[in-house]
């Protein structure tokens, strides 16, 4: 079996969608890319969370080809090989339709950078994409588009969802975890008026401190 400890790495991962409270049902998808070999592991098309095995994920090369694996691959796998094909520091994509991130993502509004926790992770605002037909590479261009330029790991999808970009699978959920997150703090914040903007200069301060201090070094 091709990438045992990837496969092992990924499944375990989908474990944390709905422990989070980022997917509905079978929604949402993880893959990681082996940089040794360019071999991509990815979650299987429409089975349920909790009949995921290492077994049953599926292995892609970078054009979304089987080249093992008894099941389709996700829907979403050509969008996940195109930002890893453009993206060559990422080995981590993962996609979600989290709620109040989605619900920005379907008012085609970005998620400002009002919390000194987004300031950390994300360095600034996380941007808003446009609209792509799900099954092809346009979903993935557009990801690739919105983050050039940004600091962000993390982009949402016009009328879609979410998708984040890590150095691993492990560091692209935690930003899907960190965007919803946010999201909801920005949501709630403007039922009681409108947020405070960060000064960019300490969004800049915050991030360098979390990406280049914090924790264990």
């Amino acid at each position: 079996m091709l990438l045992p400890q990837l496969r092992a790495e990924v499944c375990q991962l989908h474990a944390e969608l709905p422990r989070n409270n980022l997917v509905a049902w079978t929604s949402g998808n993880i893959s990681a890319r082996d940089p040794a070999s360019n071999l991509v592991v990815i979650k299987p098309s429409g089975v349920l969370f909790d009949d995921l095995t290492p077994q049953n994920m599926v292995v892609v090369d970078l054009q979304g080809r089987v080249v093992q694996g008894d099941h389709a691959p996700s829907s979403d796998t050509a969008s996940h090989c195109t930002i890893y094909r453009h993206m060559p520091a990422v080995n981590g994509v993962a996609h979600t339709h989290s709620r109040y991130a989605t619900a920005f993502a379907v008012v085609g509004l970005p998620i400002p950078c009002v919390t000194t926790a987004m300031a950390d992770e994300f360095g600034g605002e996380i941007p808003c994409a446009g609209f792509a037909l799900i099954g092809g590479e346009e979903i993935g261009q557009l990801v690739v588009e919105a983050l050039r330029g940004h600091r962000s790991p993390a982009a949402l999808l016009q009328n879609h969802g979410v998708f984040t970009i890590g150095k691993n699978a492990s560091d692209a959920v935690k930003a899907a975890v960190m965007t919803e997150d946010n999201a909801a703090i920005v949501w709630t914040a403007r039922q009681l008026g409108e947020p405070i903007p960060i000064p960019q200069a300490d969004i800049d301060s915050l991030h360098d401190r979390y990406q280049n201090v914090y924790g264990q070094r």
